[in-house]
């Protein structure tokens, strides 16, 4: 099981960095950094690129909407090629919020999007002319609908890899079964090992019946905090206020993905409580009001003991990469509990 890192993309993201060769050295095998309206992923990225020597990178996630799909592709061609074939592209949906709110553009069909610019990018990385006529892009643009003036093209580099590996964020059972369709990777959100089956079972095997195995097996990133002692138990409580942003306030009553998903884990009533809280303005009672259980699920928080078997836990739910946010009071700290973890590990 590797072990990935997400990194902070709202605070100083150059400190942040100057310690990752400490996480490195300890035995973080791969960073995400994500991109929601703060400054770029990918400047990030290529900030921890240069400051690195065995580390991966990926973006955690870009969203399919705000880059033209031959962008996507020659953002993660040049990624790929100053990390020495070290990167990892993770798109998603993102949310109607953050791409009508702050990119003003129509939030629409993302399924379809995302198949054709998972489609369009491998042909980019495979430096063949570009040629798409999909329902949702068309390269080159039909004359009818430009100057007439555009020829199929080809990337001017050769990209270190023909197939750089996707991993995509989904949590809706139609895009869950386009990640284990079309993607080497699958990133889901406050994974519950013990009812994901229940939840997204249907869908991954939906997925997987229609996979090229060539994609070889589908790669599970499961994000979770993560704090290890016998004494470290009320640091669950440090994740209330970002599931009740998300459960409460990512999204409308009625179109709320990460609402949606608590109701399907069996926590309707807890969920449409929390949501009224939130957009009541009242986000300490919300936050409050998430389950401990929910909470004790998705965390990697508590002793030897109680890691190792919530590590069994993952493994059984199929989890191939742990995405761990490391809670302590000082850097070294830190470094030391990924450490620990990685003897952890099944």
């Amino acid at each position: 099981m590797r072990i990935g890192m997400p990194l902070d993309y709202s605070g100083d993201f150059r400190e942040t960095v100057a310690g990752l060769r400490d996480f490195e050295a300890a035995g973080v095998d791969i960073v995400f950094v994500a991109e929601a309206y703060s400054f770029d992923a990918v400047s990030q990225l290529g900030f921890i690129a240069a400051r690195t020597d065995r580390v991966e990178i990926a973006s955690g996630i870009l969203p399919v909407y705000s880059r033209t799909p031959s962008l996507t592709a020659m953002t993660a061609a040049g990624l790929d090629y100053v990390s020495d074939g070290r990167f990892t592209l993770g798109i998603g949906a993102s949310g109607p919020q953050v791409i009508e709110g702050f990119h003003g553009v129509r939030y629409d069909a993302p399924l379809g999007r995302t198949r054709e610019v998972v489609e369009i990018c491998r042909q980019v990385w495979r430096r063949e002319r570009v040629v798409h006529s999909g329902r949702y892009y068309q390269i080159p643009l039909p004359a009818d609908q430009g100057t007439g003036l555009g020829k199929p093209l080809k990337i001017i580099n050769k990209p270190v890899r023909d197939r750089i590996p996707i991993i995509l964020a989904a949590l809706g059972p139609k895009n869950v079964a386009l990640a284990a369709e079309l993607a080497e990777g699958w990133e889901p959100i406050f994974f519950h090992p013990e009812k994901a089956a229940d939840v997204w079972g249907a869908s991954l095997a939906d997925g997987r019946s229609r996979r090229d195995p060539a994609l070889g097996n589908l790669d599970i990133v499961v994000a979770t905090p993560m704090a290890i002692g016998d004494d470290v138990n009320h640091l669950i409580d440090f994740y209330r206020p970002t599931l009740a942003l998300y459960i409460g306030g990512m999204g409308a009553r009625g179109r709320n993905f990460y609402n949606d998903l608590a109701c399907r884990y069996g926590y309707e009533r807890e969920a449409a409580l929390i949501q009224d809280l939130y957009l009541d303005g009242r986000k300490k009672e919300a936050a409050a009001a998430v389950p401990a259980e929910l909470l004790r699920a998705i965390s990697l928080i508590g002793s030897e003991g109680h890691l190792r078997d919530r590590l069994d836990s993952l493994v059984a739910a199929g989890v191939t990469t742990l995405n761990v946010t490391p809670l302590a009071a000082t850097h070294a700290e830190r470094v030391a509990s990924v450490e620990l973890l990685r003897k952890l590990l099944p």
